[in-house]
């Protein structure tokens, strides 16, 4: 296996037959598995959630498939104008309901800006910010920043210890659970299903919050690596704005990408990355694909088993004390 060309082409997808899988298997889960009369997916404008409302409405027929827009008071613009323009590619009916005075209400944006004020104490609203992930010498990633930005003046960068870190995370963890409360709302009036929009190495490696948007029904690309997303989304003749976009995580008041909150590597290699080590394709094989140096390859494969063990809890089950045979069998 080590002798494989390691390169975009293994990623390559027979988008064709890809589309008609899915499909088939979709159309099983909801009617037959399920006994849901349809799906509700949230538009985030992104290239996932796209395609997964483009495969649900080839699967069941558009009028099956019920899209919802979330946006809140630190979403991107382009977040709900892209939602729009793909439901009215797909032909599905969709609301957009703002979450902003739900989050409010619940103290999302206090309890964020009560840990960021502890870091620096002129941070008031009007301020910007993010959290990024950052690299020690020799490739481990070990620690956050988090960066603001005055109205006026420079970014600033403190090192985030733990405590304010996870007050931080949790705050925002509020805006994808709400957001999933909705959905359900809505499927539970429609007698639909949710979908799921993780990719795989978003559902790998657990970039999802529990009970938020990784809570579903079902997860239809969570089997496909990103790169192939994008190319089911050509294939959907999907605007081509969803088509380029680079991923995001729309949570923070600053835009931040995927790569500088999470992963520490733009989609295209992450793929490679994960598909290689799935495929135990030695790390120097994945040094000279990615140009990087054999050590910060082995570096990237330790990182993906540790977000493995890391984020197992995300995917966990609720755990009892004795089975209950006659439900779990």
């Amino acid at each position: 296996m080590s002798a494989i060309k390691l390169d975009a082409s293994v990623l390559r997808l027979d988008t064709v037959a890809e589309v008609k899988r899915i499909g088939e298997r979709l159309h099983g889960i909801v009617a037959r598995d399920l006994r849901r009369r349809g799906v509700v997916v949230a538009l985030s404008g992104g290239v996932d959630s796209s395609v997964c409302a483009a495969l649900a409405a080839q699967a069941l027929g558009p009028q099956r498939v019920f899209g919802l827009l979330l946006p809140e008071r630190e979403s991107s613009g382009a977040s709900s104008r892209l939602g729009r323009a793909v439901a009215e590619h797909c032909g599905i009916a969709w609301v957009e309901e703002s979450i902003a005075s739900t989050l409010e209400a619940i103290g999302c944006y206090r309890w964020r800006d009560e840990a960021i004020r502890s870091l620096a104490p002129d941070y008031t609203d009007s301020w910007r910010s993010k959290i990024v992930i950052a690299r020690e010498s020799g490739g481990a990633y070990s620690f956050f920043k988090l960066v603001l930005q005055p109205p006026q003046g420079s970014r600033v960068e403190i090192r985030l210890p733990h405590e304010q870190y996870l007050q931080i995370v949790a705050a925002t963890n509020y805006k994808q659970r709400i957001r999933k409360t909705i959905e359900y709302f809505h499927a539970d009036r429609l007698n639909y299903a949710v979908i799921g929009t993780p990719n795989r190495v978003e559902y790998d490696q657990g970039f999802f919050v529990k009970n938020g948007d990784g809570a579903a029904d079902v997860k239809p690309i969570a089997h496909l690596y990103k790169t192939q997303v994008y190319a089911l989304a050509r294939h959907f003749k999907l605007p081509e704005e969803v088509c380029v976009a680079r991923p995001t995580t729309d949570t923070y008041s600053l835009e931040q990408t995927q790569e500088e909150f999470y992963f520490g590597l733009p989609y295209e290699k992450m793929d490679l990355a994960l598909w290689a080590h799935n495929h135990q394709i030695p790390a120097a094989a994945l040094a000279t694909s990615l140009n990087v140096v054999e050590s910060e390859a082995a570096a990237i494969y330790v990182n993906i088993d540790s977000k493995r063990r890391g984020t197992r809890y995300h995917h966990a089950h609720p755990l009892l004390i004795e089975p209950v045979s006659e439900i779990d069998g």
